[in-house]
């Protein structure tokens, strides 16, 4: 399967792309499988009502990631890439006052959202640890039609069938550079005597994107940009319960006073960075628009790497925003094909850890890294997030969650500046790398897979 750099980058909400953004694009497609008349039980009768049932991670921090809200918003039609807040408010207090949905195409559908989202906290189901089954029913309360969906992160969605065929699918797209690993794209790259950059560009070419890619690519930045702005000019508290202060606008106000002022000591550009970074997954927290980078939940890294070059480096060019999107889409492409950028699957690793490796890489792009030295600097900052669990307090994407994309960043431009400082030779290649992320995620203990059962989430008192 080729993965576009418009999967990678997606454009959504708030507070998760598995939690939030998988299970409200799920209920959309479960609205198509009815007007489709898929799937339904012979003799079952027109449907009357439907349930959606929320297993695994989706069920311990569905509540703290927005997960029956967003099942909400995707029954009554809405999507994550244009969703307006205002509308889906006001259509939400309608259904929770008339417990009916009256999708197009479709007669009207009974669902009280309080009763027909159910958190079950029983075991995962066998295919991901983001299960969630929707099911219709006909008048007399029997089975009308069902479908299990895995939200398998970063926003992407596949039924039960599609899990199972993706799984077993080994076949190369058909682009002109097929890689599926980091030898085969080094490889590729020497013989072509092309950038990663360049080879991606002309993947999404070949995949019908050409004409589009480099304004889409462009409204992506924008999108990333105007977050960390937002973020930068808000204050409060965010909501969920915790009580954590937004901490980016106080945090970029001194770091702009103290511009210029002898005292300013040189290791002031990680907080820098991190401000940039604790700004995009403030906004995230808040429910607001970001871009999967590749999740929601590590939304922060990337763009604050981009902002970092953009304000910080000598000679930057913002003509380069898309070589430096490109190369850090296909090292996410290489992570998620070979192991996962799921925190329910893999941890942490597979969400901060694959977007530092993506930042990483970007950076020692558009700094003038070969492809060796991309390489080299994507290994490096995946390597040193090995292991990293994903206990978020209350199940919310806050704690530990928004600091851990500010150090990420601080993590990327490290691993592409020591890449920088070689000659692309090194010990550990990406591969290796990224199939012990895999690996590790297979045998951590689920309570640290974003279920708030282990780690900070149950040694915090006051949770």
């Amino acid at each position: 399967m080729f993965l576009s750099i418009f999967d990678i980058f997606k454009i959504g909400i708030g507070p998760s792309s598995s939690h939030t953004m998988g299970p409200m694009v799920a209920a959309g497609q479960f609205l198509e499988m009815l007007r489709s008349g898929r799937g339904v039980v012979p003799g079952a009768g027109a449907p009357v009502r439907v349930e959606c049932r929320l297993h695994g991670s989706l069920a311990f921090t569905g509540k703290g990631h927005a997960t029956d809200r967003a099942i909400v918003l995707g029954l009554l039609g809405f999507s994550p890439e244009t969703l307006d807040a205002d509308k889906a408010e006001a259509a939400e207090a309608a259904l929770r006052e008339g417990g009916l949905l009256t999708p197009e195409g479709l007669e009207p559908l009974g669902f009280r959202p309080d009763q027909d989202v159910i958190f079950d906290y029983g075991p995962a189901l066998e295919g991901h640890a983001n299960g969630l089954v929707f099911s219709s029913y006909d008048a007399r309360d029997a089975l009308h039609t069902t479908e299990t969906y895995y939200s398998v992160g970063g926003g992407f969605v596949l039924t039960a069938r599609e899990l199972t065929e993706a799984r077993s699918d080994t076949a190369l797209p058909d682009v002109p550079f097929p890689f599926r690993t980091a030898k085969d794209m080094l490889a590729m790259a020497q013989k072509s005597g092309l950038t990663i950059a360049q080879m991606k560009a002309r993947n999404e070419t070949a995949h019908g994107n050409g004409p589009r890619l480099s304004p889409d690519v462009r409204r992506i930045w924008d999108v990333m940009e105007a977050c960390i702005d937002r973020g930068l000019a808000k204050g409060g508290i965010l909501p969920g319960g915790l009580n954590v202060r937004r901490r980016a606008k106080p945090i970029h106000e001194a770091l702009q006073a103290e511009r210029g002022s002898n005292l300013a000591a040189p290791h002031l550009i990680n907080d820098w960075i991190s401000v940039y970074a604790m700004a995009v997954n403030e906004e995230n927290a808040a429910g607001g628009q970001v871009v999967t980078a590749p999740t929601n939940g590590a939304a922060g890294v990337v763009p604050a790497t981009i902002r970092y070059y953009l304000d910080h480096v000598p000679g930057a060019d913002r003509s380069r925003i898309e070589e430096f999107l490109l190369t850090s889409a296909a090292i996410g492409g290489l992570i998620k094909t070979n192991a996962s950028i799921s925190g329910a699957e893999v941890g942490c690793q597979g969400e901060v850890g694959s977007a530092a490796a993506m930042a990483a890489a970007g950076l020692c792009a558009v700094l003038g890294g070969t492809p060796q030295q991309i390489e080299n600097a994507a290994e490096i900052a995946l390597e040193h997030h090995l292991g990293m669990t994903c206990d978020p307090i209350k199940g919310l994407v806050q704690a530990p969650c928004i600091e851990r994309n500010g150090l990420g960043a601080i993590k990327a431009v490290s691993a592409a500046s020591l890449a920088l400082r070689g000659d692309g030779e090194h010990l550990v290649p990406l591969d290796a790398c990224i199939e012990t992320m895999r690996q590790t995620g297979r045998d951590m203990d689920e309570k640290y897979k974003e279920t708030s059962l282990g780690g900070l989430a149950v040694n915090l008192p006051e949770c």
